[in-house]
């Protein structure tokens, strides 16, 4: 549905996105992320044909961007960063002037507005004008004008920047609706969105693309993927216990913190399986076994690094 294939793009001297090539197939919601400057929003750009690429292509449901444009934005709805609104126009007025655009007449296109409206939650403001509305049902505002025409591909560049926890709960819940027929690409500093709406995602830095990937494989790089933390019981005499469980070899990594016990498992090993199994046969007194919940933040982190990703573009 959505495809870049070796997309490039260079200001003069400077390569803002350098080679990127993937695909994003109905039902996928992509997280495309990265830090300031790694050529997210310029990517998306020429994908929407807003931005002409040095060298590469772009393609939503087949249609080339550049040498099939109408056909191509036809099939996709954006939301730009920022999008642009028009302040005195009320949100019927815009949505009306937005699906006539798109060729929706007479009673397709009330019944667009409707549903649009409906999906957004825009019941209560639809005859305010868009200037008098908070960011939460600005942001809204856009997401409907994104959707009018209902199609199958979806691009959104940070959807929910700037919003509160309500209104960014609402507009996770608008996007995980539409997610089951639509082929959606998400861009977002917002780590905590990748795990509440993606199923993908793809990390680019310097103009790269670092990492493609599910979410749960995005966590299982971190160091303490699938560790659990081992609250002993109060009779415990924690040093022991720690010698019986470092006796398991599908441990890496056992030690003691803050009088617990900290587990850190091989790769494919269930530590809180093996660490129940071994309570069980060796009625350990064990007061609590608590998962460690790894941030993407931190893997985030470590992946955009200057130095791993140089160590990475020179093993390529």
């Amino acid at each position: 549905m959505i495809e870049c294939k070796n997309l490039t793009k260079d200001y003069g001297p400077i390569r803002a996105v350098n080679d990127v090539s993937f695909k994003v197939e109905p039902g996928q919601v992509l997280g495309f992320l990265g830090p300031n400057g790694a050529g997210k929003s310029t990517t998306m750009r020429m994908l929407t044909g807003f931005l002409t690429p040095t060298s590469g292509t772009a393609s939503i449901a087949g249609f080339d961007v550049r040498e099939q444009p109408v056909e191509a934005k036809s099939r996709f709805g954006y939301l730009p960063e920022n999008g642009p609104l028009y302040p005195e126009m009320t949100v019927l007025e815009f949505l009306t002037f937005c699906g006539e655009i798109r060729g929706l007449s007479g009673n397709k296109l009330k019944a667009a507005i409707d549903r649009v409206i409906e999906l957004c939650s825009l019941l209560g403001v639809r005859h305010q004008t868009i200037e008098t509305l908070s960011k939460g049902f600005r942001q809204r505002v856009g997401m409907a004008q994104a959707i009018i025409h209902d199609p199958d591909a979806l691009i959104m560049d940070e959807p929910t920047d700037g919003l509160d926890p309500n209104q960014k709960q609402t507009v996770r819940q608008l996007i995980r609706s539409m997610s089951e027929k639509k082929a959606i690409i998400l861009s977002t500093h917002i780590l905590e969105e990748v795990d509440a709406v993606c199923n993908r995602v793809i990390i680019i830095a310097r103009g790269h693309v670092l990492v493609d990937e599910s979410p749960a494989e995005l966590h299982a790089r971190h160091p303490l993927a699938g560790a659990v933390t081992v609250v002993p019981a109060a009779s415990t005499n924690t040093a022991a216990l720690h010698e019986k469980i470092s006796q398991i070899k599908e441990f890496s990594k056992v030690q003691i913190q803050n009088g617990s016990i900290l587990v850190i498992p091989k790769k494919a090993t269930n530590a809180m399986t093996e660490l129940i199994k071994l309570q069980k046969n060796q009625n350990l007194e064990i007061a609590e076994l608590q998962p460690v919940r790894t941030r993407l933040d931190d893997v985030f982190r470590e992946l955009t690094l200057p130095k791993t990703i140089e160590s990475e573009n020179t093993t390529n």
